[in-house]
């Protein structure tokens, strides 16, 4: 008989919370990770509806479990089901982590500019944080992005949106060295920037294309896309074929998910490319 994974009583058990989530690769992502370390655990989907997120949530502890991930439409939502907030996810205004912690209590944190910084560091080591960065688009992710680049050292960053009001909100909420200019002028604005990031879904499958002149940008800037899907964007294969370095979306995804695993199975996990084709197969 082929022997069985099967789960006991000392199960750790986490999961994720989105509406609808059959999209999500998190399961597939944590069950290599299970898989790989040989530990008992668990890590289930949950569909959930925006007005029954909180109840769930607070169901957590009351359940056994170590805690989960939130995906879209709940990270906003989710700040007023936690008992407590972590820096970073107070000043991005969101939660992507759930922790439950030994009293009981959740936890709540956001690791995306984490995954984002060090997806980045992996995939582009001369890449260097004092350098001035542009980053279209000031939506959620690109909230997280700014954040985790302010607490590198970034010294300048510009940020251009179709929708200036939202930049511009976005620039005063987070503070530091943000400058915004209009979605007209993002081609001049690439000059002398050492780092350019798509933060929105403009180029994405089923999504209208990104339409940006990389003349001025130069050829020793890293082009980071942050969408996966295709997973070389027409951006990134216009900066590919310019010379530039180029950072695609999966690895943000990836390295994103590394701190919540080690809070809820106990083991920093490795993002490999085992990890990587696994998860894009999915």
């Amino acid at each position: 008989m082929t022997e069985l994974n099967t789960h006991t009583g000392r199960t750790l058990v986490a999961g994720v919370f989105g509406w609808p989530i059959n999209h999500s690769r998190s399961p597939r992502l944590h069950g290599y990770w299970l898989a790989k370390y040989g530990i008992d655990g668990a890590y289930l989907p949950f569909s959930t509806r925006p007005e029954n997120l909180v109840e769930a949530i607070r169901a957590l502890p009351k359940l056994g479990f170590r805690g989960g991930n939130i995906t879209l439409p709940h990270k906003e939502r989710a700040l007023d089901a936690v008992d407590a907030l972590t820096d970073v996810a107070r000043r991005i205004g969101a939660v992507n982590t759930l922790i439950v912690q030994d009293d009981g209590s959740i936890l709540g944190d956001n690791t995306d500019g984490y995954g984002f910084l060090q997806h980045l560091k992996a995939s582009a080591p001369g890449w260097r944080p004092g350098e001035k960065a542009v980053v279209l688009g000031a939506g959620g992710a690109a909230r997280g992005i700014i954040v985790a680049l302010l607490d590198a050292g970034a010294e300048k960053i510009i940020l251009t949106n179709r929708t200036a009001a939202r930049a511009e909100s976005l620039a005063g909420d987070l503070g530091g060295t943000i400058e915004v200019v209009g979605w007209e002028a993002r081609n001049a604005a690439l000059k002398d920037a050492g780092l350019l990031v798509n933060t929105t879904q403009l180029g994405q499958a089923g999504q209208p294309a990104l339409d940006i002149d990389l003349t001025h940008l130069p050829r020793e800037a890293v082009v980071d896309d942050i969408v996966y899907v295709p997973l070389e964007t027409n951006l990134l294969a216009q900066a590919r074929a310019r010379g530039n370095a180029v950072v695609d979306g999966i690895g943000m995804l990836l390295h994103q998910a590394r701190p919540g695993f080690k809070a809820w199975f106990g083991k920093e996990p490795e993002v490999d490319a085992g990890l990587r084709a696994f998860v894009l197969a999915g």
